[in-house]
Formats: C-alpha cells, sequence, structure tokens
C-alpha cells in the first residue's frame, strides 16, 4: 500500500517520536548491560512495526517497501542495534506470511505483526555463511512430522524469540534441495548456545541455534519441498534494504551530533565549525548519506513493482549504503576528537553497530558478486 504525502509524514513523525522516547533514552544502558529491551520491542507493535510489509488481513501495516525503509531510517536514530532486530523480525514475519499454511498464518502473523511473538531467521551454519547453499542442517521427513537436526549460528533474538525460521536440507546437495520450516520455541530438542561477545549489537542476543531431533509437523514446511532457497533468498532482498536503512540513520545521527559539537566546541579561538576543512568533511558526510539515501529508495521502488533488476539494485543499495553510513559515522566520531571515543556521546557505539552492517544479510563481498553477475548475464 502506498501513501499520500500527508501520511508519509504523519507515519514518519510518530515513529520519529518513538525513537526519541522509547528507544534512545534507553540505548546506552542497553548497549553497556548488553540487555535486550523485549518490553519496549513489545510496544513498537503498537505502531504496527512488526509486520509493515505485512498483509492487512492478518494484522500487518501493508505498507510498501519505501515506506519502510523510511521507518528503519527513523528507528535506527533512536538505537541502531534494535532497529536491526525489527527488521530481521519483519524479514520473519513476512516470510510467514507469504509461504507459511492458513492455519500458520492464521496462528502466528497477528502476534507476529504486532510483536507479541519475537521471530528469528535460522540461515547461516558455523560452516556455511556466505555460500548459504552449503547448508548441513537436516530435515528428514518421519510420518507426519519432519525431525531436524543441525546448528545454526550467529542467530539474532535467539533464545528471546518465540519462533524460528530454520532453513534446512530435505534434499540432495545444492540449493534445490533446502526447504523452509516455522519452528517455535517450545519444540523438544531446541537449545541454545550462550550470548556470543561482540563488537556491537551488544542490545540484542545473538547465540547458536541447536536443533537436535527436533520434531515439528508437516504442516510447518514454508512453501513446498526445495523452494527453502528461492525463500530465503527472496526474503534477503527486503532485508537487506531495511538494514541498509538502520545504517542509514545510524550515520545520519552522528551526523548531526558531529554538526553540533563542531558548532559548539572552540579552538585556536574560535568555534571549530568556522574552519573550512571541517566544514568540507561534513559536506562531503552529508552529500554521500543523501547519494545513499537515493539509491536506498531507487532499489526499494524497484522491490515494490517487482521490477526485472530489483535483485541487482537490493544488492547495490546494501552494499553502497552500508559501506558509506559506516564511513559517515567513523567520521563523525574522528572529529569528535577524543570525545567520540568516550562511550556517554555514544558515537562510538553506532559506529560499533554499524561494522556488521557491512557482514551480514550478505556480506558486502557478495553483494559485489551479485551486481557482478547481473552485469555480466546481461552483456
Amino acid at each position: 500500500m502506498s501513501l499520500d504525502a500527508d501520511e508519509i509524514a504523519a507515519v514518519t513523525e510518530s515513529v520519529r517520536r518513538f525513537a526519541e522516547t522509547e528507544l534512545a533514552p534507553g540505548s546506552l544502558e542497553w548497549d553497556r548491560d548488553k540487555h535486550f529491551p523485549v518490553d519496549v520491542i513489545h510496544r513498537a507493535g503498537e505502531l504496527g512495526l512488526g509486520g509493515i510489509c505485512v498483509s492487512e488481513d492478518h494484522g500487518g501495516a501493508g505498507l510498501d517497501r519505501e515506506m519502510s525503509v523510511r521507518i528503519f531510517e527513523e528507528l535506527a536514530q533512536g538505537d541502531t542495534a534494535i532497529a536491526a532486530y525489527i527488521s530481521i523480525h519483519n524479514m520473519v514475519t513476512s516470510m510467514v506470511d507469504k509461504y507459511a499454511s492458513p492455519e500458520l498464518r492464521r496462528e502466528w502473523v497477528p502476534r507476529m505483526a504486532a510483536l507479541e511473538a519475537l521471530g528469528s531467521y535460522c540461515l547461516t551454519e558455523p560452516d556455511a555463511g556466505s555460500d548459504a547453499a552449503a547448508i548441513r542442517t537436516s530435515a528428514k521427513r518421519d510420518g507426519d512430522d519432519y525431525v531436524l537436526d543441525g546448528v545454526k549460528q550467529f542467530i539474532s533474538g535467539a533464545g528471546s524469540s518465540d519462533v524460528y525460521v530454520v532453513i534446512a536440507r530435505t534434499g540432495d546437495i545444492g540449493p534445490r534441495g533446502i526447504s523452509a520450516f516455522l519452528v517455535p520455541a517450545d519444540a523438544d530438542g531446541l537449545t541454545f548456545g550462550p550470548n556470543e561477545h561482540k563488537m556491537g549489537w551488544n542490545a540484542q542476543p545473538t547465540r547458536q541455534v541447536i536443533l537436535d531431533r527436533v520434531r515439528v509437523p508437516a504442516g510447518h514446511l514454508l512453501g513446498s519441498e526445495g523452494q527453502g532457497f528461492s525463500i530465503a533468498m527472496n526474503a534477503l532482498n527486503g532485508g537487506r534494504l531495511n538494514i541498509a536503512a538502520c545504517s542509514l540513520g545510524g550515520a545520519q545521527w552522528a551526523l548531526d551530533r558531529a554538526v553540533e559539537h563542531l558548532r559548539s566546541r572552540e579552538a585556536f579561538g574560535a568555534p571549530l565549525i568556522q574552519q573550512q576543512g571541517l566544514v568540507f568533511r561534513l559536506a562531503d558526510m552529508a552529500t554521500d548519506l543523501e547519494a545513499a539515501r537515493c539509491l536506498l529508495h531507487r532499489a526499494a521502488g524497484a522491490l515494490d513493482s517487482d521490477a526485472p533488476d530489483k535483485v541487482k539494485l537490493c544488492a547495490m543499495a546494501k552494499r553502497f549504503v552500508t559501506d558509506v553510513s559506516f564511513d559517515a559515522a567513523n567520521a563523525a566520531l574522528q572529529l569528535h576528537g577524543g570525545y567520540g571515543y568516550l562511550a556517554e556521546y555514544g558515537i562510538e557505539k553506532v559506529v560499533r553497530d554499524l561494522r556488521v552492517h557491512q557482514i551480514l544479510e550478505g556480506t558486502n563481498e557478495i553483494m559485489r558478486v551479485i551486481v557482478g553477475r547481473a552485469l555480466v548475464d546481461a552483456a
């Protein structure tokens, strides 16, 4: 669903207020204490932020991708790590909404769209990251059930989520032997590793998901057998845009803080904002972020319209926006001098949080592979 200009402004302002009042005040404390603020995430559901692009018939907001990236840019200005988790949750909700049986949709989608039930996306494994088609987690048919065995790595929300979309092998080696399953958190045999000690994203847990003869009904298969790799890759198109938007929001926040700092900080007898070299750096940062924003919205529009080059554009946007945003946040830290290195200013947290955006949802090197292949195939 596309909104008119007044509706876009109203939704954006509503999300901005939520980020300012619910996310920003606790951001530094959550990072310091490695606290996952589930209560705050539940309140985000009151704004419909658990199913932004999910159909309205089961409680989703039914918005388009262009509105989604606006929302995540705003959320990330409150807390980049929590915005990123909500992005991943939205990807999971969309997968369940699009591919689950009618019964599973009725059971799960309304609660997930309201952020009453949290979701995690389980693709990566200890020995299968960028080469996702090499996953080893298995799902074997046993009567009316599937039995899942394996380990998933780097899973956001693991141990706190209520439902897991697990990508597992049901057939031969390669992408055509992969399927997707919905696994409830209370399934027997489902356990979790310890919370990982990470550079950033401390406000959301990251754990292994361990499946030891986890039995789920055959009706928990998403789509059909052998469709899982396609489901996972299609979901990542939207996920890449949303994580890019989170990078953009974090970088914009850091740039705004840098402008404030240079305006208030004096050196050599005058405010730093009067140093032309520093102003040039601000101008370059602002230009880079606006260019990134334009590409992000171009890719979102392509995904909304199902354009032939949507996959290429989503990869371009993810690579460019996350790289540019990290560089801008890092430059903002430099412009703060020693203060940028102090936790209380929040800049170093954004730099740490944004760094992983160049790795997850497909590394930026893999984004270059996708773009390069599209160019070669079109030649």
